[in-house]
């Protein structure tokens, strides 16, 4: 039952991680709209516009992709008993792989590269500490 139970807060913390970073990243559209007539499907397009985003709009990519490892690791930890590290990781390890899939298919500046690798695996980090943290808080108790 606790394999089940493992899952199901993966995949929770792995929705939630999605939902979070899609939000962000519609909210970073609203405040740094993509150019008129960009067609998603064209990866010339994407790419061009990706290069002219000012640094705003990349911050709110960024904040999104940590904000989501953070919070999907975070939920991921609550929804589990025991082993909420490794759950936590887990789904910052999904962010990750998708990140890095991101960064590969769209050429990102280099610093935001770097940066959001490095952000990310903090926001993880953040994630895994606070189910840690709980452990122990709930085994004093």
């Amino acid at each position: 039952m606790k394999i089940l139970r493992y899952a199901l807060a993966f995949f929770a913390g792995a929705l939630v991680a999605g939902f979070v970073v899609a939000g962000l990243e519609s909210l970073g559209h609203a405040v740094y709209p993509p150019p008129q007539g960009l067609d998603p499907g064209d990866v010339e397009q994407i790419k061009a516009a990706v290069a002219a985003m000012p640094v705003g709009a990349l911050l709110f990519v960024l904040f999104a992709w940590v904000a989501g490892a953070y919070a999907g690791g975070l939920v991921a930890t609550l929804l589990a008993p025991g082993r909420r590290g490794l759950l936590a990781a887990g789904v910052g390890a999904l962010v990750l792989a998708a990140v890095v899939a991101n960064l590969a298919m769209i050429p990102h500046p280099l610093w935001f590269a770097a940066v959001a690798i490095v952000a990310v695996l903090a926001g993880t980090s953040l994630a895994v500490l606070s189910g840690r943290r709980r452990d122990r808080a709930l085994a004093g108790a």
